[in-house]
């Protein structure tokens, strides 16, 4: 064993040999017949109970040594089989080590001979293990003086299971099958003299012939005699079958008709031996074991003519059904093979042990390549029920995984048939943008009642369930787009340029359907995709940003919608402010719509686009009972064309929301803009009444927190809001692949805005709360403009009292009255009782309700998920004026930080 690998073929027979020559004490020259039976032992599972997995027998022999107290050779036992298995010179080490425990159980036995004395028959078979290979072949026995070896002699071994993998993993061969392959046998085989025949009908491989040693059964091995006629017994009669009439019956049940002897069972769905004939078990085992063909065959042909009848079943399915057709056909091949070999023999009388006769053990050689291909075209039949399109070649594809490079190459020929309908489809559809599915195939799916204007979004959708397990998410993702993108450009941008490499797509032959599934072997399909899918989406891209001008319409949508113009939103504001002063019921669109004009000729919006200022109009909201002009007045933009592809409806809407939301902002800074103006006038203005100053102070207070409140929110919504966002979405917009990058990426824009100024459904609180706290903002210059008038009018009686004297005086008279100087003092007196200790009392309940709403407000925004509206709260409060009052404004760790310090 320790031999290098190109001496391990010749070393393993000598070293079996000489280990034969041990245990019999016989030379060399007398050993042959143990030494063949040695090769049966090593080479077969027949007559003997062979655990085929290495690590039982490794086990059993351990647990052996363990049990006769024998540890230290347990362990020494394990040692060598581990350099075993690395050394890797020996395939099938499971059966030399069953030989070994064999040999272990017979070192009690006086006779060392007794382990090859019984079983061995006569004609010993001459099969020899190959141990370079761990597979059983063909092998020329050695020549013999004691017994005589004839063809009749050649038998096989029966004891392969049932199941695809186990049965070609056994015997085959690993040379691939090319495909589609052959049902027939090939043209020879080797008998056990030496010698090779060829004859029309013979085995496809021939296994080495090994005789089924079966204690249960009548006989270890079947004679000559025997081959020829099979005894059928009953209760008082005995009388002989001939082994042609089951092989005859066989030929039938190879095309699903009952024989006379085997008869379907439709009980035990199968095909079974007639119980009351007196046939062998082993030779019912090996009937039944060939009429496996015929059960299958069934099978296969009764779904092929089912399917075929349904009109429904689509292109793919009646691909599929033409491959199994064509696989069924290679099996008729082999069917008329046999037939003409039985009726060849049946006319010239040839005996049933002649060469190249047809028997039983020979079918089962013969059958044993069509047998694999029948049970795997079965289990695509069973995992294909029910399914159609791509879920049926996703259902194939999964067997493309299949170990044996047999079953393998037969997948991979059905999946290509059957993917070719699919290829054919997706070749129309990536590069004509049609889509020719009648039956629901493809996984693209298209709405024909959808509009133009909702093609993109509506029209065609992605049928997942119909996505072949060989394409991926995201490749699946751009067909659906490159597609898309060429019916959008036809259809909707009334663009028909053809698609770059459309003639050398559609003159690929659809043989190379493979190229879908064989991803993990060539780029060939993902090169197409990709190219196909790139050169569309920079197409549509181009058209839209160079004909259409979408660029320019987002800008607009920022500069008016989102008031990104400034000097065009505050002149809008000065000249609509009188008018959104009035009811909102009083309102007329026609003389918005003017001032509107009369903005955008005063400011720099005169110098864009005509065809965008066309676009910009005034809009009316829904009117409320109480609403003035400020509520229900909003600007609007039209679009349509293409670019409506990406200014939705909903998208507009959203856009009103917003700026309907910046509108009440700026309205604020409009307001206390006014406000500090009155307040700097009516200072100067009402100095001269000393009695005034305490109110003018408690105003100036009073306004200068809302002053820095809204300032601190304009500058957050303007910056970390507006243009943060804004500048995401033109890098986005740039870098963008497709048109669906370039939704998503303003979809994203919207409802970052959305949210973060707080008119989301999470945030609805603490918009109340800011919108209440702007009303107290509207409330407070109502009551300063009132307390101003006042004051004013107080001023200019104080003034026309100064007057009068002066001009009594000039005329000679006394300044005043003691009439006119008693009216005067009761009048200061009235205004000094009456009007400021109410206005005092107004602005400081003005101040203390503003401040519990502040507070309030940065209770919520401080608990709000979003970093950037809790920073906000810390901006709104840097010097903790409002934390001083409000305890709930102190966070957990601050007030540990603050319990440490003190």
């Amino acid at each position: 064993m320790s031999k290098s690998k190109d001496q391990g073929g010749g070393a393993a027979p000598a070293l079996l040999k000489k280990l034969c020559c041990k245990i019999t004490g016989l030379p060399e020259t007398d050993v042959q017949p143990y030494l063949q039976f040695a090769y049966k032992l090593l080479g077969s599972h027949a007559g003997i109970p062979v655990e085929a997995d290495e690590f039982q027998v490794s086990e059993k022999i351990r647990r052996k040594l363990i049990r006769r107290g024998r540890e230290k050779d347990a362990v020494t036992f394990a040692e060598l089989h581990r350099k075993l298995q690395s050394q890797g010179l020996v395939k099938n080490r499971w059966a030399i080590l069953h030989l070994l425990f064999l040999l272990s159980e017979n070192t009690r036995d006086k006779s060392s001979s007794s382990l090859f004395g019984r079983g061995l028959p006569k004609f010993a078979t001459s099969t020899p293990f190959n141990a370079g290979s761990g597979l059983r072949r063909p092998f020329t026995a050695p020549p013999s003086t004691d017994t005589a070896r004839t063809p009749s002699q050649q038998s096989i071994d029966t004891t392969a299971s049932s199941g695809i993998s186990s049965i070609h993993g056994d015997i085959r061969s690993n040379e691939p099958t090319p495909v589609p392959q052959s049902f027939l046998p090939s043209t020879t085989y080797v008998s056990l003299d030496g010698e090779r025949s060829h004859r029309h009908g013979p085995v496809s491989r021939v296994v080495g012939a090994v005789s089924r040693h079966d204690p249960g059964s009548d006989s270890a091995v079947v004679p000559r005699s025997s081959r020829q006629t099979i005894k059928v017994q009953s209760d008082n009669t005995s009388f002989e079958i001939p082994e042609t009439e089951l092989v005859r019956d066989l030929v039938y049940v190879f095309q699903g008709i009952e024989g006379k002897w085997v008869r379907f069972d439709a009980s035990k769905d199968g095909y079974k031996v007639d119980p009351q004939a007196g046939i062998p078990k082993a030779i019912r085992q090996l009937v039944s074991k060939l009429a496996e063909c015929g059960w299958l065959f069934n099978k296969v042909k009764n779904y092929v003519e089912t399917r075929c009848a349904d009109k429904t079943f689509g292109l793919v399915g009646q691909s599929f059904c033409a491959a199994l057709q064509q696989e069924l056909t290679e099996y008729y091949r082999l069917i008329a093979v046999l037939e003409s070999q039985l009726q060849e023999e049946l006319d010239q009388g040839i005996d049933m042990v002649s060469q190249g006769s047809v028997t039983l053990r020979r079918l089962v050689v013969w059958t044993f390549d069509p047998l694999i291909r029948l049970k795997t075209l079965a289990a695509l039949v069973d995992v294909c029920k029910g399914k159609k399109g791509g879920a049926l070649a996703s259902s194939i594809y999964s067997y493309m995984q299949h170990g044996d490079p047999f079953v393998k190459s037969l997948i991979r020929h059905i999946l290509t048939m059957v993917s070719q309908p699919i290829y054919a489809t997706l070749l129309r559809w990536i590069y004509d943008g049609e889509l020719q599915d009648t039956h629901d195939e493809f996984f693209v799916a298209a709405d024909p009642t959808v509009k133009n204007d909702r093609l993109w979004h509506d029209k065609y959708t992605l049928r997942k369930s119909m996505i072949p397990a060989f394409i991926t998410t995201d490749q699946a993702r751009r067909i659906l787009l490159t597609g898309k993108s060429i019916n959008f450009l036809r259809q909707v941008c009334q663009d028909r340029t053809p698609t770059k490499g459309r003639e050398v797509a559609m003159a690929i032959d659809m043989s190379q359907a493979e190229w879908m599934f064989m991803q993990d072997q060539n780029n060939n399909f993902l090169n197409m995709v990709d190219t196909v899918y790139k050169e569309t989406s920079r197409h549509l891209l181009d058209v839209l940003h160079s004909k259409y001008k979408f660029m320019d319409h987002l800008k607009a949508m920022r500069r008016y919608l989102l008031l990104g113009q400034g000097d065009f939103i505050r002149h809008l504001m000065d000249l609509l402010e009188e008018d959104l002063a009035k009811p909102a019921s009083n309102l007329y669109l026609h003389n918005l719509s003017g001032i509107l004009e009369t903005a955008i000729r005063g400011t720099n919006a005169q110098f864009d686009d005509s065809d965008i200022l066309k676009r910009l109009d005034v809009r009316l909201l829904e009117v409320s009972p109480g609403d003035t002009g400020w509520d229900v007045f909003s600007l609007d933009y039209h679009v349509d064309g293409p670019i409506r592809t990406v200014f939705t409806p909903e998208c507009m809407i959203m856009y009103l929301r917003v700026f309907n939301f910046l509108w009440r902002a700026k309205r604020m800074e409009y307001v206390l803009a006014l406000i500090w103006k009155n307040q700097i006038f009516n200072s100067k203005l009402l100095k001269t009444i000393p009695e005034l100053s305490k109110v003018l102070h408690q105003c100036h207070m009073l306004g200068s927190e809302m002053v820095h409140f809204i300032q601190q929110t304009q500058y957050y919504i303007s910056f970390e809001v507006l243009e943060c966002s804004w500048h995401e979405l033109l890098g986005k917009v740039r870098e963008a692949e497709d048109l669906d990058c370039v939704i998503a990426a303003h979809e994203v824009f919207l409802d970052t805005v959305i949210t973060r100024c707080l008119l989301d459904e999470q945030s609805r609180g603490i918009l109340t709360q800011l919108r209440t706290i702007f009303d107290l903002i509207i409330d407070f210059q109502q009551a300063q403009d009132s307390f101003y008038q006042t004051a004013q009018h107080e001023l200019l009686a104080r003034q026309h009292y100064t007057k009068l004297q002066k001009q009594r005086t000039s005329q000679g008279d006394w300044a005043v009255t003691e009439e006119m100087e008693e009216e005067e003092r009761h009048r200061r007196v009235d205004f000094l009782k009456s009007v400021i200790p109410s206005t005092r009392a107004k602005m400081a309940v003005l101040a203390q309700s503003y401040q519990d709403m502040v507070q309030q407000f940065l209770v919520m925004v401080t608990k709000h998920q979003d970093v950037s509206l809790r920073f906000l709260s810390f901006r709104l409060d840097f010097n903790e004026h409002y934390k001083d009052k409000e305890p709930k404004l102190y966070s957990p760790q601050g007030f540990t930080r603050a319990k440490r310090v003190t």
